[in-house]
């Protein structure tokens, strides 16, 4: 199932939000070492994650986070354009239907082949969320670990300038055009996972 969650409030006011927080301070923090802030010592959260997020996270239907996407709108504060403008070769992609991607997390907990699924499953969901707002892009940031597998996923996906090294990472930034034969081209490349999406306040939970 997925969830999708329209702004953020905080730590300790939702269940499945928390076990998100809790898993990107394992993956990014404990994991990766990445210099960012944790509160109580528990949560992963960072200056972007507010009101005008929105987190596409997987779960097994109740509280158990198995993987989420944040989504930031590109005409506001966002890390591609507040922090990283350098990886772009030109001008940053900001327009109302471009939003980014960022913090991709899987949980620490999944075996190999549920990565695989999970990963394959939040692809399709944040395509299928694109196409019912009207998002004609994505941009994202990604490491040596994520940069490939992005650009093979079967989209439209190409880079927005060379890779420079960020951290102990080369780290590049890529765009992700959609349109409705999105889901067709994902079909393609075996990385379509229908899903269950709920918590929108306009489309019927069930839709796939």
């Amino acid at each position: 199932m997925i969830r999708i969650l329209d702004g953020f409030d905080g730590a300790g006011r939702e269940p499945l939000v928390d076990a998100m927080l809790r898993d990107r301070k394992r993956i990014f923090v404990d994991l990766l070492k990445w210099d960012v802030p944790v509160v109580r010592g528990e949560f992963e959260i960072d200056q972007f994650d507010g009101e005008r997020a929105i987190y596409c996270i997987a779960t097994d239907g109740g509280d158990n986070h198995l993987g989420s996407i944040r989504l930031l709108p590109s005409d506001r504060p966002h890390i591609l354009g507040t922090i990283f403008p350098e990886l772009c070769l030109g001008d940053v992609p900001r327009d109302a239907s471009i939003w980014e991607l960022s913090r991709g997390c899987l949980s620490p907990n999944l075996a190999a082949t549920e990565r695989l699924w999970v990963r394959n499953l939040l692809t399709t969901a944040v395509v299928e969320y694109a196409i019912w707002r009207g998002f004609t892009a994505y941009t994202c940031i990604a490491d040596f670990t994520w940069y490939g597998q992005i650009l093979m996923l079967g989209w439209d996906c190409w880079p927005l300038g060379p890779r420079r090294k960020i951290g102990r990472s080369m780290t590049g930034a890529l765009q992700i055009d959609i349109n409705p034969s999105t889901p067709d081209q994902l079909r393609n490349a075996g990385t379509f996972v229908p899903c269950r999406i709920v918590d929108l306040d306009t489309v019927p939970a069930g839709r796939a």
